[in-house]
């Protein structure tokens, strides 16, 4: 094993951004760790494709907020490879938009039991395992500054996130470890377009001055960001939503 090789956690890993964030991670000599709750196919593609490349990864199926699942989840990369640096903590649930009036008390709960105590869960084993010079990057999303009708449960999901990142960043002081949040904007994924109505979808994809919607590498670059070079940053929550707001 290459003992300086930096190591990776990402939940959500199978789809998606966090799909792309392996791919992006793996070409920056990371062995990865993809972390899925039930598309085993999805997973193995994506370690294949690292693979492919001469690079290293597993996957585990795990349930983000089981508080034994992730642990397990750190133990299985502490025996393959050696230790933790990142964790990126891709993994979430959204609802078609809905009022407040409208919303059942079973979405809210199913939305905030992966975005929110998921979030918790991963993040209070990442700061208890990281090694020094570690990152952890959790999601928000630009919903909590758009502050569209329809998106209360999933934006206070993501608030809460933001907060959870922010305190965290500051419990962390002396352990060499950056904490931080990126907020997309609205990204072609299956999670945003299957939430949607095309119009909904061609609306906001107008509404950057880009005038596209972001795609997953897009994010991914800024992951990247954030678990490598960006050492100065922490605390933060970084949009990264082409300019809609």
């Amino acid at each position: 094993m290459n003992e300086t090789q930096r190591v990776a956690i990402v939940t959500g890993g199978s789809r998606g951004i966090g799909r792309e964030t392996v791919s992006r991670l793996a070409a920056d000599g990371f062995a990865l760790v993809v972390v899925y709750a039930g598309r085993s196919a999805d997973a193995d593609a994506a370690v294949e494709e690292v693979t492919a490349k001469g690079g290293r990864a597993i996957a585990v199926q795990a349930d983000i907020a089981d508080e034994q699942a992730v642990a397990g989840v750190f133990d299985r990369a502490e025996q393959e490879f050696g230790g933790v640096d990142v964790v990126v903590n891709a993994a979430g649930v959204m609802n078609p938009p809905t009022p407040l009036v409208e919303l059942s008390l079973d979405e809210f709960d199913r939305i905030h039991r992966t975005n929110v105590r998921g979030a918790f869960v991963v993040s209070q084993q990442a700061a208890r395992r990281l090694r020094r010079g570690g990152a952890i990057v959790n999601f928000s999303s630009t919903v909590t500054r758009l502050r569209a009708p329809g998106y209360t449960a999933y934006g206070a999901s993501k608030g809460a996130v933001e907060t959870m990142t922010l305190v965290l960043a500051r419990e962390l002081r002396g352990r060499d470890v950056t904490v931080n949040a990126v907020a997309p904007g609205p990204t072609a994924t299956a999670l945003f377009l299957d939430a949607n109505t095309q119009e909904s979808i061609d609306r906001l994809a107008a509404a950057p001055p880009l005038e596209r919607l972001g795609q997953p590498q897009d994010i991914a670059e800024v992951v990247a960001f954030l678990a490598g070079p960006a050492r100065w940053v922490n605390g933060q929550v970084l949009y990264a939503n082409g300019g809609i707001a």
